[in-house]
């Protein structure tokens, strides 16, 4: 690796929100060659100082320099002039599209005047090899799963000559192995002298990657850690000065009467194979599988996104096979959704709104929407969930990714549900978060709802789940009790391998 020199310096970076301050006097430096985590809670301020070095923003205050020289960034053509690429930690492709335009979009190579598609689909193809996205660069990206166009991302990502990349969240929607591949990806850009910024709630993977780890605290710099001091207990220190070891320590529950019954239940994305298993009142059973196997597709056809193909559902012993969310809803079943900005929020709407979206029948009075009732919901959830937010009237697209999934949870659970469905719960969560999430899960349970969910996080896997159904192309290749709940026992399963399990 070439010798570390300095390239980038942010000097009391200053952001203003409305009703938000976002950072305050926030120091940043970054050298050739080197892998700093930015880690901090939502709302600590990483994705806005990662939108303004990367040109979506315009700070209010402070300086940047590149190469020991001011710079003025102000779009993100100009950052990438400066050699500045970001991975957005929320998708942003464009769908109608195929996977190559949208790597080369608004960089198209010209010839002659025109746009070189050949030497696109041939670049493009060698970037999906990078990344280990086995797919023909002309597949439309709506075609894709979430997992799978955060990959064209990184892709996109790798196509500008950048000497620095922003990575936000990428291993947020990725398996273990499309992890572990982009980590070779971080390590091979690094030996090329190619600095990396690299945000991660996942404190295993900033402990493996990082030279350096910046902590951020309420838009604050509040320390930094380098070398043999970046453990896991030094950045939870620094990050919200508390002890977390008590993550997963978990209220025994005894079940009651099954509550979710299905039998041979097939869904459109795997019509030949046969899911069948039950749920019970009280219990938290978790989903686990590599991206691809099928699991959001069962909780979507349990919610009636996608109806189901063949098979049965029952909710407390009744049969119910709803071909629509609406009578789901209506039987006592809902769906947290794993894309939080595009399926469970309205992002323009307040939080009030967003919280009665799915009473909005009940909370009537004479055909007209019942304001006083609205208010009162929205006051509720931000103090049973403890949502940050200044007022009930803030728009949502302002609010942590954090806050944000606990509008689409507060949503739901004014509902009353039987049946709790969660799509990647904690995805793009601080820590602290994550846990307050985990104790909604419990007290759900505790009242006697039956709760299902779907986590690409091992460890949330293995200490949340009273038991664990593991998915493999479609179909359920085992079911693991607490006793039998271990990471090889899981990825065995998960690869189709029933035996070694």
């Amino acid at each position: 690796m070439p010798d570390a020199r300095l390239l980038l310096k942010a000097t009391a970076i200053g952001k203003q929100f409305p009703g938000v301050r976002a950072l305050h006097n926030v120091d940043l430096t970054l050298n050739q060659g080197e892998v700093l985590s930015l880690v901090g809670e939502n709302g600590a301020g990483k994705s806005t100082m990662m939108k303004i070095l990367a040109g979506v923003h315009t700070s209010d205050q402070g300086t940047i320099e590149l190469d020991g020289k001011p710079v003025d960034i102000k779009s993100v053509r100009e950052a990438q002039k400066h050699g500045i690429a970001l991975i957005h930690q929320e998708l942003n492709l464009s769908e109608n599209l195929d996977i190559a335009a949208n790597i080369f979009l608004g960089n198209e190579p010209q010839k002659f005047g025109i746009i070189d598609r050949k030497r696109i689909y041939e670049e493009s193809a060698k970037y999906l090899k990078r990344v280990g996205l086995d797919f023909p660069t002309d597949t439309l990206v709506a075609e894709l799963t979430i997992g799978h166009q955060q990959l064209v991302e990184i892709s996109k990502a790798l196509s500008v000559d950048a000497r620095i990349i922003i990575m936000d969240e990428p291993t947020s929607s990725l398996s273990q192995k499309e992890s572990e591949n982009l980590f070779e990806v971080i390590r091979d850009l690094k030996s090329q002298g190619i600095a990396i910024i690299y945000i991660s709630h996942r404190l295993g993977e900033v402990m493996e990657l990082s030279d350096r780890v910046a902590v951020l605290r309420d838009g604050e710099n509040v320390g930094e850690l380098a070398g043999d001091d970046i453990t896991h207990d030094g950045m939870v220190k620094l990050m919200v000065g508390r002890d977390l070891s008590q993550f997963y320590k978990r209220a025994a529950i005894t079940p009651g009467e099954v509550v979710l019954e299905l039998d041979r239940l097939r869904t459109p994305a795997h019509p030949k194979d046969e899911i069948s298993f039950s749920v019970r009142g009280g219990e938290i059973v978790g989903i686990a599988g590599l991206v691809g196997a099928g699991r959001t597709e069962l909780l979507q056809t349990i919610f009636g996104v996608t109806p189901a193909v063949g098979g049965t559902i029952k909710l407390d012993g009744k049969e119910l096979l709803p071909s629509t969310s609406l009578e789901a809803i209506e039987a006592g079943v809902v769906l947290a959704p794993e894309d939080r900005k595009r399926h469970g929020l309205v992002l323009q709407m307040s939080f009030r709104e967003n919280s009665s979206l799915a009473r909005l029948r009940m909370d009537q009075k004479l055909g007209m929407i019942d304001f006083k009732s609205e208010i009162d919901l929205a006051e509720e959830t931000i103090k049973k969930l403890n949502v940050k937010t200044p007022h009930t009237e803030q728009v949502v697209q302002y609010l942590s990714g954090g806050n944000q999934q606990k509008v689409v949870l507060g949503k739901w659970l004014a509902m009353n549900p039987r049946l709790l469905l969660l799509d990647e719960p904690t995805r793009g969560i601080d820590i602290g978060s994550k846990q307050e999430i985990y104790k909604l899960m419990e007290d759900m349970a505790a009242r006697g709802v039956a709760v299902m969910f779907v986590s690409s996080e091992m460890e949330e896997v293995l200490g949340m789940a009273d038991r664990a159904l593991v998915m493999h192309e479609g179909a359920i290749t085992g079911e693991l009790s607490p006793e039998q709940l271990t990471e090889e026992a899981i990825m065995q399963l998960a690869t189709g391998n029933k035996a070694a399990a």
